[in-house]
């Protein structure tokens, strides 16, 4: 059921909002954050003058809280973004029909659903209806178990069951984190996301734990069983990754 082997493999680049701010958190620890950037917009800049497909952007006030957060620095990013034509993607505390028709207004290319997705099936069903390719459903994991409420609590429910529940209701895609290894550098779990690419047919992305080079080659294997591309943050703020040699793009000057 997964998704046709030959499709683009994406690396996406994230930006984590904390405070305003652009941070990294270790395995969703709020007590355990790293800031690598006062201004979001600066750091967006960065990363879309690269040929990077998309944005990934986490409001982690908003997740932890359950309405959107950091609205400034998202608007930030976005203007970014948007001049250099660049599709972001953006989650944390999107929880409502009206919070994701707000994110779209900002100029948002797809909202991330996550406890949501998991909590109010009747609005992820109407959300992917009346937006269809626009709806991304994150699934964040310990031990296979999805976590909600901005990691702060794990449920009954497997990342299995929620994958198959995305699908059916018509997500765009799937982005699959996996908690223990979020900011470690650890190296994905890939295994556990190929596992999900096996119960559904839309695109599903692996994140948390990215850590080289090495480990995107990794992760560029599984493409053959069904992962579509990883999310990276960590490795390229502190250069363990270099993002232009990650996308194969030619030396500039």
């Amino acid at each position: 059921m997964s998704r046709a082997v030959g499709a683009a493999f994406e690396i996406v680049p994230a930006i984590d909002l904390l405070g305003g701010r652009c941070v990294r958190l270790e395995q969703g620890d709020y007590a355990r954050a790293t800031c690598y950037r006062e201004d979001p917009g600066e750091q967006a800049a960065e990363f879309v003058a690269h040929p990077i497909p998309r944005l990934h952007v986490v409001d982690l006030d908003g997740a932890r809280g359950g309405s959107p957060a950091n609205l400034d620095a998202i608007r930030r990013i976005a203007r970014v973004a948007g001049a250099a034509r660049v599709p972001l993607q953006l989650g944390g505390g999107i929880r409502s029909l009206a919070a994701i028709e707000a994110a779209l207004a900002l100029g948002v290319d797809r909202v991330v659903l996550g406890t949501a997705a998991l909590r109010d099936p009747a609005l992820l069903a109407r959300a992917c209806r009346e937006h269809p390719g626009r709806v991304v459903v994150g699934i964040d994991a310990r031990a296979g178990r999805v976590a909600v409420e901005g990691w702060l609590e794990t449920t009954a429910t497997s990342a299995a069951e929620l994958a198959r529940r995305a699908a059916d209701a018509g997500a765009a895609a799937i982005v699959h984190t996996d908690i223990a290894r979020d900011g470690m550098l650890s190296g994905p779990n890939l295994e556990a996301t190929a596992e999900l690419a096996a119960v559904c047919a839309v695109p599903v992305l692996a994140a948390g734990g990215i850590g080289s080079e090495a480990d995107l080659e990794r992760a560029r294997a599984f493409s053959a069983r069904g992962v579509a591309g990883v999310i990276v943050g960590r490795a390229l703020y502190t250069g363990a990754i270099d993002i232009r040699r990650a996308l194969g793009a030619p030396a500039c000057c």
